[in-house]
């Protein structure tokens, strides 16, 4: 297992929309494994495989974050099939985005369908923190990054200071 590099704004790559794995062979569980790596050597709370640089439809979690024991989560090729309720994302932030977080509105509580790292059929039903961070991940698959949820002063902001920061190097 390796850490991988994860791809920071504005990085264009994190706009692409991902494709749907249709075979998990070796190259895909060898992803995963890194993936984790990757998201507990951040220390992260989920991770998209678009984060990594493979546009595929992969995304992994802890559904015990900050915990010693570590509970990770696959999902290939999930979708919201429903969602209810609002709730306020307080300082949400992501490894992509680094050096900044806000307040998103999403969704209380989410149904995920998707296919584990063995293809089996899967559905999760979260509320709360769970929920949030699945359809953060989510985002990340459609080419959505968090600071797209945001009041568009903040994100401007943020731009502008990424913008300051590539200049200056």
């Amino acid at each position: 297992m390796s850490v991988l590099e994860v791809l920071t704004y504005p990085d264009k790559f994190l706009r692409e929309p991902t494709k749907a794995v249709e075979n998990i062979d070796g190259r895909i569980q060898k992803l995963i494994d890194d993936m984790a790596e990757t998201m507990y050597d951040a220390p992260g709370a989920g991770l998209a495989a678009i984060q990594v640089g493979f546009d595929k439809s992969i995304i992994i979690f802890d559904s015990l974050p900050g915990e010693t024991k570590k509970s990770l989560q696959v999902l290939l090729n999930p979708e919201i099939l429903e969602s209810n309720g609002e709730i306020i994302s307080e300082n949400e932030g992501c490894l992509s985005v680094p050096d900044f977080t806000s307040d998103v509105k999403r969704s209380a509580s989410v149904l995920v369908e998707a296919i584990d790292r063995e293809g089996s059929p899967w559905q999760i039903e979260a509320q709360g923190y769970l929920a949030i961070v699945l359809q953060h991940e989510i985002d990340h698959l459609n080419g959505i990054l968090f600071i797209d949820r945001i009041s568009s002063l903040k994100r401007e902001l943020y731009k502008s200071r990424i913008k300051k920061k590539l200049r200056e190097k």
